[in-house]
């Protein structure tokens, strides 16, 4: 598994913890104290936690622009977490294509979410490349 990957894993059990807290400082202080992970992996993770925190209303009106009948609530917590990355991914880090990024949101999901996680992300995250490209 790349860097990148374990980054968005650690990134989206952040965002979680933060979707239920909301509490930001302490969690990205309190997060790392207990993992031993390399310096690229916790770079990553924190730029994307950071980013998504940052421009979460303009992530989220996005998801529910392109989420028909959907609103944020009405979402998984793993779900929206693993598309608000993809998400901040798409906008803001320029040098990660689409594909990887869309990719690495299924597999994600597979990982974490439900039985039907990576479909329902999956026809979201394109949806939102469709209307916003």
């Amino acid at each position: 598994m790349g860097y990148r990957r374990k980054a968005r894993e650690f990134a989206l059990q952040m965002l979680y913890q933060f979707d239920v807290s909301n509490e930001f400082e302490y969690l990205i202080n309190e997060f790392w104290s207990k993992k031993d992970v390399p310096d690229d992996v916790k770079e990553f993770a924190d730029n994307i936690v950071e980013g998504v925190v940052k421009n979460l209303h303009s992530i989220d009106n996005m998801l529910i622009r392109s989420a028909a009948n959907w609103s944020i609530d009405r979402m998984a917590l793993v779900d929206r977490n693993i598309m608000r990355i993809a998400v901040y991914e798409l906008l803001f880090i320029k040098n990660i294509p689409v594909k990887v990024t869309i990719n690495e949101a299924i597999e994600i999901a597979k990982r974490f979410g439900g039985e039907e996680s990576s479909a329902f992300i999956n026809g979201i995250l394109d949806k939102i490349i469709k209307d916003y490209k």
